[in-house]
């Protein structure tokens, strides 16, 4: 039996017996994409209808070898701080919509590598939220995780269609 029915399981004897549910846990991956932003609406929504609460991970890349330390340093602290800027403007979206503040990550390294290591460290979290483009080709973490390694994730992926309006994103969540 899988984890995500040993999951079903446990929440179901828990309501069962009385016990109050978890709450979903939506993890959305930041960027200053529009996919990341529709995510993140969806995400949002969907936490409020569902007495839920927002995950909210910003990925920051290694720096390519350089020849001079510093200057890679420099770069990736400087990375660090747009994407820390990001993730708390995001963070204020989820506020100013009336959820709950999500919590806020901030991690380096190669993303997909990255997202896993989350989802293991955090068991809450029932659901990655990622946006599609509106037009071309989905990116590295859509292209991934829709395919072969959504399988071994100990949640589902919802990948929200690019061509949702903000109307069609706050029905369909």
């Amino acid at each position: 039996m899988g984890a995500g029915m040993n999951a079903l399981m446990v929440i179901a004897a828990m309501a069962a017996s009385g016990l109050k549910c978890p709450m979903r846990v939506y993890l959305v991956i930041m960027d200053e994409t529009e996919e990341a932003s529709l995510a993140l609406r969806f995400a949002t929504r969907r936490a409020e209808k569902t007495g839920g609460a927002v995950h909210l991970l910003a990925l920051v890349p290694r720096q390519a070898f350089l020849a001079f330390a510093g200057v890679a340093a420099t770069l990736e602290e400087e990375a660090r701080q747009r994407a820390e800027t990001l993730v708390t403007g995001a963070a204020g979206s989820v506020l100013s919509a009336g959820g709950p503040m999500p919590v806020i990550s901030v991690r380096q390294g190669e993303g997909i590598k990255v997202v896993r290591e989350y989802l293991e460290e955090h068991p809450e979290v029932q659901a990655l939220v990622l946006g599609a483009a509106r037009e071309g080709g989905p990116g590295p973490l859509v292209s991934h995780f829709a395919g072969n390694g959504s399988g071994a994730l100990p949640c589902p992926v919802y990948i929200i269609p690019g061509s949702l309006s903000d109307e069609d994103v706050d029905r369909l969540s």
